[in-house]
């Protein structure tokens, strides 16, 4: 008989899973309290997922809150919170200790990024994304640039001869990055892009110049003149240098302040 999963790998699986989940720790106990420091539980909106901070009305009551994050609007930007009660005065036990409960979202869905090109600018940029809550996928039909990439649960190298098929397959909610050798191979995956989808955010490494190109290009492809306003190149925000690690700190920069005016935009 196989061992049942332990706490940590139902926590992985949740994630994996792409389910929402508040994990619930009890930081400090004083007095009389039905468990340790140190007790976690997993809360998903169909309730206890598994754990226990020690049952009976204090683990109800810290399971209703669990669960009123989980239900409110805009889990993905919703706090960690500090609670602390008192057995007999908040709780309504007859217990005369008090806890103090720290409670972590986990939102359901990690914002995803999609990068096409695995160069010297994607390995530079990826290890400054790698800590963030995000979904990584690196997409390169060489693959000793993607035998390179760092190894992260939540980063995906897939090998693919024709790059820009996998526009299709993407999260509508995806911010793409087009980083390839050059605007040859940019281009039929910007126009795809731009054509068939509505990224928030579309950019691409190069110059004004490569820009103008890419633009006079895709219009000259059929591509809407509006259309190709819709992208950022060159991509970053304007500091620094042409080191490839002061250019992928710009990008990371760009990329979570649109993220940000975003989500206060819709939150």
């Amino acid at each position: 008989m196989s061992a049942s999963p332990s706490f940590y790998e139902h926590l992985v699986a949740l994630e994996s899973a792409a389910t929402p989940f508040v994990l619930v720790t009890l930081v400090e106990a004083l007095g009389s309290v039905p468990q340790d420091t140190g007790a976690k539980m997993l809360v998903t909106a169909a309730g206890l997922a598994t754990g226990t901070i020690g049952g009976g009305r204090v683990e109800a009551q810290a399971l209703a809150l669990a669960q009123d994050m989980l239900a409110a609007s805009g889990l993905a930007r919703a706090q960690p919170r500090f609670v602390s009660w008192t057995l007999k005065g908040d709780v309504g036990m007859t217990c005369g200790g008090a806890v103090k409960l720290y409670f972590e979202p986990h939102p359901a869905t990690a914002w995803s990024i999609a990068i096409f090109g695995a160069g010297h600018i994607a390995q530079a940029l990826l290890p400054v994304l790698l800590p963030l809550p995000c979904s990584l996928t690196v997409f390169d039909p060489r693959p000793a640039w993607l035998d390179q990439l760092p190894r992260a649960r939540h980063l995906r190298p897939v090998l693919l001869a024709d790059l820009a098929p996998a526009v299709d397959s993407l999260p509508a909610d995806a911010f793409v990055l087009c980083m390839t050798q050059g605007h040859r191979t940019d281009r039929p995956i910007l126009h795809r892009a731009l054509s068939t989808r509505a990224f928030p955010f579309l950019g691409v490494i190069g110059s004004d110049a490569k820009a103008a190109i890419l633009r006079h290009e895709l219009i000259a492809d059929g591509l809407a003149p509006a259309l190709t306003e819709k992208f950022h190149c060159p991509v970053g925000l304007p500091f620094g240098t042409n080191h490839p690690h002061e250019i992928a700190l710009s990008i990371a920069a760009q990329l979570l302040t649109e993220r940000d005016r975003l989500a206060a935009k819709h939150g």
